[in-house]
């Protein structure tokens, strides 16, 4: 494959670097201490046409694919976000531009697709449940056929940045479980208002990505309107899939520019500081193994991600891409912000360097939105013809 940029995508990069570096650190860090929306930055991510990258350009878009996205991506966390800019991808352009481009009505892509690219519409998915967990076959959340509708009764959980959206891809069974000949069947995506009577939430407290809340979602007895639904009734989970998949593109993405971004305040630290011979500290090879071994970790990282993204791009499967590059810069993340704070000393564990707020963040990433032991569990079943597991 070809990764070299043409000058329209250099001059993308470019201005991804421009808007992150003005919302850099310190933007970042007052939005985590005051558990605010990035609303601001977001904004502006859209009014720079990068929020609509993948959209279409008849709808408002730049008509680009994930591979811009990718790098997009990249590019505004290491200006000082960390991953936690990557979910603002995952809630509008995966999680409202993806399923509604490519199995969205003409009426519902002419209504929400504009207002994804500019940013004036936020959305975020109900999948994850209390009992289901990463078995998504194993959802109770049911949608039972009310005249040419439907009404929805359930419980999400972890339901990311539902406090702030208005507009929710909804995941639900409309056949049970004891319907089916295959789990698979039954499975059904809708989108609906976050506002509507019969939908509640409660926050969730949680360790870190302050920026976006996490809810459990009540449902009771919801109504869900016939225009509402996405994609193929009771036949949705293939559907879901390029959600699920692209999800994990995004999420590598905002871990490779994280990686970057821990491993440049390491070393910029480590040159200022001198204590042992009036010699920088970055000089001693126990600063510097660490560090070149995170930046080999997540350039391969990204080099698959890569991969993966020209795949989707192109029609062909990438989820063994998707995964991999998911699997290894959830690793590189975590070592480089790790060995960020270890260069730094006392004051890696300080506010005021910002890495703890990047290890709070990324951590979540190890888990979410798939957790590395089901991509292990994924890897052995595809790639080397295993037999399942669980």
């Amino acid at each position: 494959m070809d990764f070299r940029l043409s000058d329209d995508q250099r001059l993308m990069l470019e201005t991804a670097a421009r808007v992150g570096s003005d919302f850099g650190l310190e933007y970042w860090a007052d939005c985590d201490q005051r558990k605010a929306f990035p609303r601001e930055c977001w904004q502006a991510i859209c009014e720079s046409g990068l929020g609509g990258a993948a959209i279409p350009e008849a709808y408002g878009g730049s008509g680009l694919g994930m591979f811009e996205m990718a790098l997009i991506i990249e590019s505004l966390c290491e200006g000082g976000a960390g991953a936690t800019l990557a979910q603002l991808f995952m809630i509008n352009p995966i999680f409202g531009g993806v399923p509604i481009s490519r199995f969205g009505t003409e009426a519902m892509k002419a209504d929400l697709l504009p207002r994804l690219a500019d940013g004036s519409v936020n959305f975020c998915m109900g999948l994850t449940e209390p009992n289901a967990g990463s078995n998504t076959l194993a959802i109770r959340t049911f949608a039972e056929e009310d005249g040419d509708g439907w009404r929805v009764s359930g419980q999400k959980i972890w339901t990311t940045a539902m406090g702030t959206a208005e507009k929710m891809l909804l995941v639900a069974r409309t056949k049970r479980l004891d319907e089916v000949q295959k789990p698979t069947e039954g499975i059904s995506m809708f989108v609906i208002d976050t506002d509507r009577e019969g939908i509640s939430h409660t926050p969730i407290e949680k360790l870190g990505t302050h920026t976006l809340g996490a809810s459990s979602v009540f449902f009771d007895g919801a109504r869900i309107e016939p225009g509402e639904l996405l994609g193929t009734l009771h036949y949705g989970w293939n559907e879901l899939l390029e959600v699920l998949n692209t999800e994990r593109i995004v999420t590598t993405a905002g871990l490779a520019g994280t990686a970057r971004l821990a491993t440049r305040l390491a070393v910029e630290f480590a040159n200022d500081r001198r204590i042992f011979k009036d010699r920088p500290i970055s000089s001693y090879q126990g600063l510097q193994f660490p560090l070149a071994y995170s930046h080999a970790q997540v350039e391969c990282a990204s080099l698959m991600n890569l991969k993966a993204a020209v795949k989707c791009d192109e029609g062909e499967p990438y989820a063994s891409e998707a995964n991999t590059a998911k699997l290894v810069a959830a690793d590189a993340a975590m070592h480089a912000i790790d060995r960020s704070m270890q260069t730094m000393g006392g004051m890696g564990y300080s506010r005021e360097y910002h890495v703890e707020r990047l290890w709070r963040d990324a951590r979540l990433f190890k888990v979410a939105p798939v957790s590395e032991e089901m991509i292990l569990n994924f890897i052995a079943m595809h790639d080397l013809g295993m037999p399942k597991s669980y």
